[in-house]
């Protein structure tokens, strides 16, 4: 399959990796989230573990976002047998009313981690962006709840496993890259089968984002417990 982005690495994590010492292959965990700018559904959270000195390069695996829907769902299955360990954790849209969206991460955060299998959690985990919202406050009595999320009962802290941010991380590295792909399509699974249950907003194709025809369908049949509310639902679409 031809890419006209180049394909991430594991150039990353070996220096992680490498970095951490102690002998002995190093698990490290990469993360990545989806829908933290749509106006319903969750915010998700993946994360895909691999000992980057063992693990091969998957040719085809980009962020999410540049990918067709047939090719994130056919990687999907790729992804889980390339990995030590992987999860995926949601935060639903009235806990990110109540946390706000950086609480809502963390909250989604700790519940993929607390889905990947004990012998496969992480030394280190490589963080999207610039900002560990990973390890961040949040508020630990909501851990249980949530939108298809088993309750974590090994919540993330800082002990556990040292975060490092990566900037463009979903483009650069491939065990973030490969999270997105999970997260993306679990997210997307989600919506669509909320659509089925308020068919009026379009979520099948539009994600839960901001589109025109979403938010004129929020001004007329108003807002669904599966909204932030929040957040401004009908204002203009910001530019990014």
């Amino acid at each position: 399959m031809a890419h006209r982005t180049p394909a991430p690495t594991l150039d990353t994590e070996l220096a992680l990796a490498t970095a951490l010492g102690g002998g002995g292959n190093q698990l490290i965990g990469g993360c990545d989230e989806v829908g933290r700018g749509a106006l319903a559904g969750p915010v998700s959270v993946g994360m895909v573990v691999i000992d980057p000195a063992t693990a091969g390069l998957l040719e085809d695996v980009r962020d999410s976002k540049l990918l067709k829907v047939a090719t994130r769902e056919a990687l999907v299955p790729v992804i889980r047998e390339w990995a030590a360990g992987w999860g995926v954790g949601h935060a639903a849209a009235t806990e990110i009313d109540e946390l706000g969206i950086v609480g809502a991460l963390r909250l989604a955060g700790n519940r993929a981690w607390a889905n990947l299998a004990e012998s496969a959690r992480p030394h280190a985990v490589l963080l999207d962006g610039s900002h560990d919202w990973l390890t961040a406050p949040g508020q630990p009595a909501l851990l249980g709840q949530g939108t298809g999320a088993t309750a974590p009962s090994y919540p993330f802290d800082a002990s556990d496993a040292r975060v490092s941010t990566q900037i463009k991380g979903d483009l650069l590295c491939l065990s973030v890259a490969a999270a997105s792909v999970l997260a993306k399509v679990e997210r997307d699974t989600l919506m669509a089968t909320y659509d089925e249950l308020e068919p009026h907003y379009g979520w099948a194709i539009n994600k839960g984002y901001g589109t025109a025809a979403h938010r004129q369908a929020i001004v007329e049949h108003g807002a669904t417990d599966y909204h932030r509310c929040s957040w401004r639902l009908t204002a203009p679409a910001a530019t990014r």
